[in-house]
């Protein structure tokens, strides 16, 4: 079995990239499929991956075997910054196929694999890398994570023809509504990104994720289009 890579990233940093790949993830695994998220590069953290622990707390699991073996974060850094920054004031280099490989791991054993990346896609590994470019090289679909704040259409385009202009597929635009913000502007973003998806990325999906509550039910999120 070679489990399906699918690579989480956002318009922005703190956009709900790791709140989304929890929640899909735990619906994935509903509808019966066997599913493992996996954190690219994490920075601001040392040992444990914040972002995992966050995910397993919204899958509602322990953390794995793979989490203990670091399978599913190879790179943590300490200050809270971008990853080719990170990495140097660590005194570290950033070998991404240390994280090709610890994915492929993963495809060995799940039929899904969530990949959240660090920041938005255009986001550099080093000096010489960004994330889009290790994400086309590998040929992974994108989950493009955006939400109802003011000024997110502007930086959902952007994503949008940044993924077109390097030949990534698109395949959702997941609309966070958690946080809730101005729900004015929040309806209003959401009627004009389902209408250029529909005009400009007709393949693209729309998922809409809701405000987090303890009893939300994960099965009210259509994620017909990821299986």
């Amino acid at each position: 079995m070679k489990g399906k890579v699918l690579f989480i990233s956002g318009i922005d940093t703190n956009i709900g990239k790791t709140y989304a790949t929890g929640i899909l993830a735990r619906a994935l695994a509903e509808k019966g499929k066997t599913v493992i998220t996996q954190k690219m590069i994490q920075t601001g953290c040392t040992e444990i991956s914040e972002d995992i622990e966050m995910h397993r707390q919204l899958q509602d699991i322990p953390f794995t075997e793979e989490d203990k073996a670091g399978l599913t974060c190879p790179y943590i850094f300490t200050y809270p910054c971008s990853p080719h920054m990170a990495a140097e004031r660590d005194g570290c280099t950033i070998d991404l196929s240390t994280i090709t490989e610890a994915t492929r791991q993963l495809q060995e054993k799940y039929e899904y694999i969530l990949l959240e990346g660090a920041g938005g896609l255009m986001v550099p590994n080093d000096f010489n890398s960004l994330t889009i470019d290790y994400v086309k090289e590998q040929n992974y679909p994108v989950l493009l994570v955006t939400s109802g704040k003011l000024g997110s259409i502007n930086h959902t385009l952007l994503s949008l023809f940044a993924c077109k202009q390097y030949g990534v597929e698109v395949k959702a635009l997941v609309y966070n509504l958690y946080p809730e913000t101005d729900k004015l502007i929040a309806d209003n973003t959401m009627e004009y990104l389902t209408q250029y998806l529909e005009k400009e990325f007709p393949g693209t999906a729309f998922i809409c994720l809701p405000e987090y509550k303890e009893e939300m039910k994960i099965n009210d999120i259509s994620i017909t289009e990821l299986l």
